[in-house]
């Protein structure tokens, strides 16, 4: 955990950390959505460590008795903002949506690490590849300098920019106008 230092991002800025689960087609938990949306109001960053399946097996091979295990999976980055979109979609609360800041990271502390920035909806669509993946929502603190760090990172630096400059009118409001 202390290694999303490596993002730039003070670790101090940074509240509860939840986990994302590969979505089924009959199970789409959201009880992660509640501690994203407690940092959020707070401020702070929220830490989504991502899903690994490895040596899991099939409802059917459990219900045989059958030593037989699934190929390992691991979610990306891609597939963790899509399902907090479809999520955010589901719940219609306002904490992030397409156009919300964040960081995707893959392999973290190691040589080859990468790291990238963008919207919700450009990380849904981004291939960083092997696992493993973690991403970060981004606060409402985010301080400049943790921006200009992270700006170097982004998908494209002018959509950053002014998903940037919206997300800060937007927390200039007073609370009473964004409800």
């Amino acid at each position: 955990m202390s290694a999303i230092g490596a993002t730039g991002l003070q670790l101090y800025n940074f509240g509860q950390t939840v986990s994302m689960v590969f979505f089924l087609d009959n199970w789409k938990p959201s009880s992660f959505y509640d501690r994203v949306a407690e940092n959020r109001q707070i401020g702070l960053h929220t830490l989504v460590l991502l899903d690994i399946k490895v040596k899991e097996q099939s409802i059917e091979n459990m219900a045989r008795g059958r030593k037989i295990y699934e190929p390992p999976r691991y979610m990306t980055v891609a597939q963790c903002a899509s399902q907090m979109l479809e999520t955010e979609e589901t719940r219609a609360e306002g904490v992030y949506g397409p156009l919300s800041l964040a960081v995707g990271v893959a392999r973290i502390g190691a040589t080859d690490q990468k790291i990238v920035a963008g919207t919700l909806s450009e990380l849904s669509e981004v291939d960083i590849g092997p696992p493993l993946h973690s991403l970060i929502l981004l606060g409402r603190r985010t301080h400049d300098l943790e921006r200009d760090f992270i700006r170097d990172f982004a998908v494209d630096q002018s959509s950053f920019d002014v998903a940037w400059k919206k997300q800060q009118q937007e927390e200039d409001r007073p609370m009473v106008e964004k409800g």
